[in-house]
């Protein structure tokens, strides 16, 4: 999703990365189909039944997090990787921008912060950390048709279905086939749902690089990709084959400068003016100097990641491959004397299967008269 409680500035150095989809040139390229790491499927070990106590040798440990990488893509998550349990780099950049406010009324930002900045607490005697990405949208169909007038338009994110239910289902499965193996060992899976730093999990599971705009950036697929995990006692590691995913920012400042509401400076993002946490998260009124710069979104934004050159289209490339197929388009946007019109019942009607039950319905009314207003229309 587009809003981001991001930390701080980021710079990834950590190797460590898998993803079904590389490409000639690229930093996930390799002579592989997907993933050997060096060994063939025989030479690595099964899942065999272990306990939590025995021993693991480097090697093992490797082979171990290339299996678990392995049996995530199996799953049909675009990209993996091992990130190690460390603290955070980013705890000040954190305390930072809560004491500045950014995180706007989204208080919870504030509850937890000793696991926001330290994942390896989110579970007793954590050793590793399986970070995966799933791709909801592919960078070849990364510009909308001009919207109709008197609709609203829906974060790409958002248009198909509930990705919290769609990931935690899978890493689930993968965590319950872990528990009959390692009976002693403890799995947490989180999707969204946990307080830990996702997006510096998945940079040092090499997954891809935090851009300006604070979404990770996978060199190929781009960035528009949820982010889960599995937090686990198992002694697993990235194995040594790992490509290194530098920032590939630069100079660049296409987010920031494309943001109408000027809430995106330098890898960081201010919520509270911030279109997306404001249609999703805000429940009061909106400023009326924000309410102009919000366009015809009614919820969510995509625009710092539509002006992104790494969302572009990449020719004579498969990208859309990659895009999970339950993620795709069901609606793209809303027609706003019909949003206008809801009651409860409907609203529910409208987000069945949905990652929009967020939203309530006065905010979805307000969100819809405001993207009326900025289109010209008198609906009042």
């Amino acid at each position: 999703m587009c809003f981001l409680v991001s930390i701080a500035k980021t710079a990834l150095k950590t190797p460590s990365v898998c993803c079904a989809a590389t490409s000639p040139g690229s930093p996930g390229r390799r002579k592989e189909s997907v993933l050997v790491w060096g060994m063939s499927r025989q030479e690595r070990p099964s899942l065999n039944r272990r306990t939590y106590d025995s021993v693991v040798d480097s090697t093992t440990s490797q082979q171990l997090g290339a299996d678990l990488i392995e049996r995530a893509q199996a799953l049909g998550f675009a990209c993996a990787g091992i990130a190690s349990v460390e603290p955070s780099d980013y705890a000040q950049g954190l305390e930072r921008w809560l004491s500045a406010g950014m995180h706007g009324s989204m208080a919870w930002m504030e509850n937890y912060t000793d696991v926001r900045t330290d994942p390896g607490k989110l579970i007793e005697h954590a050793k590793a950390i399986l970070v995966v990405g799933d791709v909801y949208a592919s960078r070849d169909d990364n510009q909308d048709p001009p919207i109709e007038i008197g609709r609203g338009k829906i974060a790409r994110y958002a248009r198909g279905k509930d990705y919290h239910k769609l990931m935690k289902k899978r890493l689930m499965k993968l965590a319950d086939s872990l528990r009959e193996h390692y009976p002693d060992a403890s799995f947490k899976v989180f999707v969204d749902t946990a307080p830990v730093p996702e997006r510096e999990l998945a940079q040092r599971a090499g997954i891809g690089w935090v851009g300006k705009h604070t979404l990770i950036i996978h060199p190929t697929l781009g960035s528009y990709m949820f982010i889960g995990g599995i937090v686990m006692t198992l002694d697993a590691t990235a194995p040594n084959e790992q490509p290194i995913i530098t920032d590939h920012c630069g100079s660049c400042t296409a987010c920031i400068d494309a943001c109408p509401t000027d809430a995106i400076t330098d890898h960081r993002v201010d919520a509270r003016k911030c279109i997306s946490y404001l249609t999703i998260e805000h429940r009061e009124p909106i400023d009326e100097q924000l309410q102009s710069q919000m366009g015809d979104w009614i919820y969510g934004c995509d625009i710092c990641q539509e002006v992104c050159p790494h969302n572009s289209p990449k020719a004579n490339e498969q990208i859309g491959q990659a895009t999970n197929a339950a993620y795709l388009s069901e609606r793209a946007s809303f027609d706003l004397l019909e949003v206008i019109g809801w009651d409860e019942e409907a609203r529910r009607a409208a987000f069945v299967g949905s990652a929009m039950k967020r939203a309530k319905l006065d905010m979805m009314q307000r969100n819809a008269r405001i993207v009326a207003k900025n289109q010209g229309l008198n609906i009042e």
